[in-house]
């Protein structure tokens, strides 16, 4: 009887978005997230490694997205949706505009939850860590 081949261990792989296309970076950290990368990818399994994004504000964006790109999200409360474009959105919190574009990149099952808390994203370098 042959036994199902199980990873036990996940590495950090860490990426610098400095200069690097918003899309085609969500895509490259979609990938490594589900493992797809990997020998032993299996949809229903999160095998893929844990991912740390470093210089988040420091993305690109091709043509006016800048200006043209909305993002929506509503309150809860009867006509209050609140919209604010990509611009404004890259000074408040820099790193909501990556998150935002890994997830919805990622499978709409019980497994993209999962697969967002293994995703860290720092605005600026990634802070050092401290001795205990």
């Amino acid at each position: 009887m042959t036994k199902t081949y199980l990873p036990t261990t996940d590495h950090a792989v860490t990426l610098d978005a400095s200069g690097q296309i918003l899309g085609r970076l969500a895509t490259q950290i979609a990938t490594i997230l589900r493992g797809k990368n990997k020998p032993t990818f299996a949809p229903h399994r999160i095998e893929g490694d844990r991912v740390i994004v470093t210089n988040a504000a420091a993305i690109k964006v091709s043509g006016r997205k800048l200006e043209q790109k909305m993002y929506h999200r509503h309150t809860g409360y009867i006509g209050n949706l609140r919209t604010t474009t990509l611009k404004d959105l890259m000074v408040t919190k820099p790193e909501q505009v990556i998150e935002r574009a890994v997830y919805g990149m990622l499978p709409n099952n019980r497994l993209r939850k999962e697969l967002m808390k293994r995703l860290t994203v720092y605005p600026g370098a990634a802070p050092e860590k401290k001795d205990e």
